[in-house]
């Protein structure tokens, strides 16, 4: 190590101000390996994954800076993984507070960073400095490299330790940093595997808000996917990306302005849809609850339209003031707001809690958008004249929705008649199997544990909520059953206070039309009532696909592979076990249902869960919309990836 002293003391100072002194040392990575969950989530898919933005955040970080301009990812062939971009590189120099290498010090010690003291970064979207040390630790072994005024530098780590000192490795031209890592399967899950598809949807995400950066992304592993995002557009074409599937109303409104070292930028378009999707990002930060930007985005918009609409007629003297939900039907959107200090309600940083932040937004969006209003009259008619439409569909739905919750003192809101209820009472015991038709519902009726299993059985196929408003939504008997069983109330007034069942699980056929029934429920579940999968308590039922037996000796299995093996390990004296497929619920016995598909003991059932809400909320949108090229693209797209049972 003293030969280390003398060669890093020869280092120059980094450009930009950004230099050992910069990095600000708490603590060391120890608890790290011991409990990895805490600071990537999971060692399973999503902490995976969570380990390669960790990487690519920083690196994007440089880029929000003004220094880098291109971000270059690559799963390699190994599953190893190497970020490198062309921005300053991180310090190399010795830090004065311990007297190594900074490169080294912010790779091997939590809470180490250039976004503590102030001196790195104005605005960062790694603010608890956790990220690159966890990866380091999590990591088989990590190599990094930092090209700075003409020097190539280098060091290996194994497990989060140090194996080499940082070198000078050569000469380079250029500056920047790459990382190249491997996980480590002492900690990861085996089955643990990289998706190509779920991490280009974050990197064209992290593109769309960082404009004019490049990012490159390439998979060697089997096909050799390859995919290069450019936005010059920003969150312009952010919004136009989301609104591919959907019929645009009016044309993009957008804005850009600081205040107080606050960047606010909000573009948005309004749609012939009914659902909004508004997505808020403090720091390029995707706050999926929200906060205090989006509060102020809202209630500008809100009284911006109001105050125009009573202006210009729109709205006569006893009318009511439009609702937020009027306002925003149809209405596609981003606010991104960049600010020095973020203040985040949660480690997991869904939500921004600044309270300056939406006085500073609400300003920008009231004069910005006002003026809009009042150079494109044609889309302001537009609007004014959906918000009305939506206000006279509220007022129907109201009326539909009291139907279904109607209390008083003394009456409670009355289950659906189909429900076979049970006998629990507290929510986190109680089971309700929502089932594909009458016959299986029977079936599942007979089959199942009365004490904490309900069976509510649906007729047909329900409504498809994407290409109906709220009113005939809650017109629908179907929906209207499914919604009261489970009492938590739909879109804005929903509760999980009120949720009368923990799990709630849908069992479908095993066929297309099975599958049908499955995507319609999953869109009503997704657009009206997404807290129920954000907390964990849909799930779907699994039943299995064949009975293979011979003789007393019978399996049930779940997939072709499965059945194939029962076939081969149950064959005797070279004769062939009898395999019978299961199509419909309704083909098996309600003892057979029960040992398959419903008992705890045995059952398999899949947790549905929203890695992506912005990815899942698109293709919502063009699976189950009325614009139909953006489904046969879709379709054709995937076709090679569908299972099907011919």
């Amino acid at each position: 190590m003293a030969d280390k002293q003398e060669v890093m003391t020869q280092i120059p100072t980094v450009n930009g101000g950004y230099t050992a002194s910069s990095i600000t040392v708490l603590e060391g990575l120890e608890a790290v390996r011991r409990r990895p969950g805490m600071y990537i989530g999971n060692t399973d898919v999503m902490g995976l994954h969570h380990c390669v933005f960790e990487v690519v955040d920083n690196s994007v970080d440089e880029a929000l800076a003004g220094y880098a301009d291109r971000i270059e990812i690559v799963i390699h062939s190994d599953n190893s993984v190497t970020v490198e971009d062309n921005g300053r590189g991180i310090p190399v120099d010795i830090h004065p507070q311990v007297g190594r290498s900074a490169l080294e010090v912010v790779m091997t010690k939590l809470h180490a960073g250039g976004k503590f003291g102030g001196g790195g970064y104005k605005v960062a979207s790694g603010l608890h400095g956790v990220g690159v040390s966890a990866v380091n630790a999590v990591s088989e072994w990590l190599v990094v490299e930092v090209k700075q005024n003409g020097t190539l530098y280098r060091q290996r780590y194994e497990r989060g330790v140090p194996v080499t000192d940082v070198e000078a490795a050569g000469p380079a031209e250029g500056r920047g940093t790459k990382t190249t890592f491997m996980r480590d399967t002492e900690i990861f899950a085996k089955t643990a595997e990289y998706k190509f598809h779920t991490l280009a949807e974050r990197f064209r995400q992290m593109a769309f808000l960082t404009q004019g950066l490049t990012i490159h992304f390439c998979d060697e592993r089997g096909d050799g996917q390859e995919l290069t995002y450019y936005f010059q557009g920003g969150i312009k074409s952010f919004v136009h990306y989301l609104n591919l599937s959907k019929q645009p109303l009016t044309a993009p409104f957008y804005v850009r302005k600081t205040v107080d070292a606050t960047e606010v930028e909000i573009a948005l378009q309004y749609t012939d849809g009914y659902s909004d999707t508004v997505l808020p990002f403090a720091n390029n930060i995707h706050t999926t609850e929200g906060g205090t930007h989006l509060t102020g985005f809202r209630t500008a918009l809100t009284r911006t339209i109001n105050d125009w609409a009573r202006k210009q007629g729109g709205l006569k003297e006893n009318e009511a003031n439009f609702s937020g939900e009027d306002v925003r039907e149809g209405l596609t959107a981003v606010v991104s707001v960049k600010l020095v200090d973020p203040q985040f309600e949660s480690q997991t940083k869904i939500k921004l809690g600044n309270a300056e932040v939406r006085t500073i937004v609400e300003a920008v969006m009231n004069e910005a958008f006002s003026q809009w209003l009042e150079e494109n009259p044609k889309e302001a008619k537009t609007i004014i004249d959906k918000s009305l439409t939506s206000a006279r569909a509220r007022e129907a739905a109201r009326a539909a929705r009291d139907l279904v919750f109607r209390k008083s003192a003394l009456e409670v809101s009355p289950l659906p008649g189909k429900l076979a209820d049970c006998q629990e009472r507290d929510a986190e015991k109680a089971e309700l199997y929502i089932v594909e038709g009458d016959s299986a519902g029977g079936t599942a009726k007979q089959g199942r544990d009365r004490k904490f299993q309900a069976i509510l059985p649906l007729r047909g196929k329900i409504l498809n909520v994407e290409k109906a408003r709220l009113d005939k939504m809650l017109g629908n008997n179907e929906v209207r059953a499914l919604v009261t069983a489970i009492g938590t109330g739909i879109g804005e007034e929903f509760s999980l206070d009120n949720l009368r069942y923990g799990r709630v699980i849908i069992m479908c056929d095993a066929d297309v039309d099975g599958s049908h029934i499955r995507t319609l429920l999953l869109t009503l579940f997704f657009r009206y009532m997404q807290p129920l999968i954000e907390h964990g308590h849909l799930y779907i039922a699994q039943p299995p696909l064949y009975l293979v037996k011979d003789g007393k000796a019978h399996r049930w299995t779940y997939s072709d592979q499965e059945k194939d093996q029962a076939v081969a390990e149950l064959r005797k004296g070279g004769k062939d076990p009898e395999v019978q497929r299961y199509k419909g619920l309704g083909e098996m016995n309600a003892e057979q249902l029960w040992e398959t598909t419903m008992n705890p003991a045995n059952r398999t059932v899949l947790q549905v869960t929203i890695e992506d809400a912005i990815a899942a909320d698109r293709t919502f949108d063009i699976l189950m919309g009325s614009a139909v090229p953006p489904r046969t693209r879709f379709i054709n797209t995937h076709a090679k990836d569908a299972r099907l049972d011919i």
